[in-house]
């Protein structure tokens, strides 16, 4: 939420250098949303906008919080901050070692009812993406949240996705579709050092254990469970 009646005085600088960092960070998450394919944003880079310049304590925070509140008043979106998480192999390892401006990050999602966001907003062209991303999504969490990767692909291939395909009339190259989801942080990919070798599994991230989603899949498990026992 912004940080409404709170005196950005405070900083040593005015309401035109205030509204124009505010404005530099809402620019930046818009845009760069828009050109990552939704991938989320490091605290980091946004920090830098503001810090570039400026160099006042708190100051970063203020700013982010103030042009929260704007994109969701203005804009409707809801600046969601997640904090990365790691693979299970290594977060008693590396946790100690990630500092707080390192694990977080922020997406924007639509504030609009489902219905509205369905009907005016998605785009036909790439709603197909949001299928893969919960298909893939529900495939890892029954799994147990983390899946090898060669089991993961022994279920897509059920589906007639291949790890080879470059040109699926639908999602282009699979494997790279795969990917996406990774650097969406949908997913994250782990190497697991065993007796037999190296082994790589896919387990699921912040953005697909955040709230919406993850209540999301649960239900439409749920759902599917449901209706194959009443069969």
């Amino acid at each position: 939420m912004a940080n409404n009646g709170e005196d950005f005085s405070q900083f040593g600088i005015s309401k035109e250098e205030k509204d124009k960092l505010v404005g530099e960070v809402i620019r930046y998450m818009l845009f760069k949303t828009h050109q990552n394919s939704g991938c989320p944003i490091k605290r980091d880079e946004l920090t830098q906008l503001i810090t570039k310049n400026y160099h006042q304590r708190n100051l970063p925070s203020f700013v982010i919080n103030e042009a929260k509140g704007k994109l969701s008043t203005v804009f409707g979106y809801e600046m969601r901050e997640l904090s990365r998480s790691l693979p299970s192999s290594k977060s008693q390892t590396r946790a100690s070692q990630q500092s707080v401006a390192d694990s977080k990050s922020y997406i924007l999602t639509s504030q609009l009812p489902p219905d509205l966001y369905e009907k005016y907003v998605v785009d036909a062209n790439t709603a197909y993406m949001t299928g893969f991303t919960f298909v893939i999504i529900s495939i890892v969490h029954l799994a147990g949240g983390k899946i090898p990767e060669e089991s993961l692909w022994s279920q897509l291939n059920r589906m007639s996705l291949s790890d080879s395909e470059a040109s699926h009339p639908v999602l282009g190259n699979v494997k790279q579709a795969l990917e996406l989801l990774v650097q969406q942080r949908y997913l994250q990919k782990d190497k697991v050092n065993g007796p037999e070798g190296n082994t790589i599994y896919y387990e699921l991230a912040e953005r697909a254990s955040d709230g919406p989603i993850s209540d999301k899949v649960k239900e439409y498990i749920s759902q599917i469970m449901t209706d194959t026992a009443e069969q």
